[in-house]
């Protein structure tokens, strides 16, 4: 029985007489293949991604694992419609926080038809992908079970600059997300979800290390998910933070060139996650989350 994503937060959404991405009980994310040159374009990366053995393992790790395509009923009501199927990236993850970043300061490539250039370049110059190098397409934080999710909307999140784009990475790894929405957030969770050894950051950094040297591909318009579970975190364990690259429509061979583009706006949300670690005023990260902690512990066993 397929179903829809309860946890997407950007991208085309199923819906009555809406075509999105479909999931199902076993893991298994199930995306539409656009009938146009892009649907035959990430199926073919997908195609040479998973059989690529120049790929180091500790890299094909931040793509989703790719088990061919398959018709299925379509949530459009269309009928039966290929899909890629595709790991369902939030399978098994209890009340997951997802922020989907777009890299890249170009989200058009050379070789696509200028009516499409200029739809992304109004997007990029909207946003702010040409002066950062990325933008934010969407998040979810979990809040508490009472509260759920904060979900800002696509307005919200489309034209944003340089310090609000700084302030929805603090409030992503915050305890008071969307209460008080005029303090300070207190970035309760950024030590243990963008820093360490397994941390968020630390991953950018080996995926920086990798796109630094690879000249297989050119990644355009790809975003990078950053998920964690925050009450998992709350219980005192690692909250499981990880990335992972998502949307290929526009991957082109590199030729022997490095990727700029996709580097640059990596290099750039690093810089970005780097100095909220590094900022103590904004961080004191440790103090406050072990109160909160003790906070849900409490709470968990009835006490006040």
């Amino acid at each position: 029985m397929l179903k829809i994503p309860d946890h997407q937060v950007a991208g085309h959404k199923a819906g009555v007489g809406k075509l999105g991405p479909l999931i199902d009980d076993s893991g298994r994310f199930y995306k539409p293949l656009q009938g146009d040159e892009r649907g035959s374009n990430e199926a073919a990366f997908y195609t040479s991604f998973s059989s690529n053995t120049k790929i180091p393992d500790h890299i094909t790790r931040f793509f989703p694992k790719f088990y061919g395509t398959q018709l299925v009923k379509a949530s459009d009501g269309s009928g039966m419609q290929p899909h890629l199927v595709l790991q369902d990236l939030t399978f098994n993850r209890v009340n997951p926080s997802v922020m989907d970043v777009k890299i890249g300061s170009r989200t058009w490539a050379p070789q696509v038809l200028e009516d499409y250039i200029n739809k992304c370049l109004k997007k990029d110059r909207e946003s702010s992908s040409i002066y950062l190098g990325f933008r934010l397409s969407g998040l979810q934080v979990f809040e508490d079970r009472e509260s759920g999710f904060w979900k800002p909307g696509k307005a919200e999140v489309k034209s944003l600059s340089a310090d609000e784009v700084r302030l929805f990475l603090k409030k992503y790894v915050s305890s008071n997300t969307s209460s008080a929405l005029d303090s300070k957030p207190d970035c309760a969770f950024a030590s243990i979800v963008y820093g360490g050894s397994t941390g968020i950051l630390s991953q950018l950094l080996e995926l920086k290390a990798w796109f630094e040297d690879q000249t297989i591909y050119h990644f355009y318009s790809c975003s990078i998910l950053m998920i964690f579970e925050k009450e998992l975190a709350l219980s005192g364990k690692g909250p499981c933070a990880e990335i992972k690259l998502v949307d290929f429509a526009h991957v082109f061979e590199g030729k022997g060139v490095i990727d700029h583009n996709f580097l640059g706006g990596l290099c750039s949300l690093i810089k970005f996650i780097s100095e909220i670690l590094t900022t103590p005023e904004d961080c004191a990260a440790d103090d406050l989350l072990e109160d909160v902690q003790k906070s849900h512990i409490y709470s968990e066993n009835g006490s006040v």
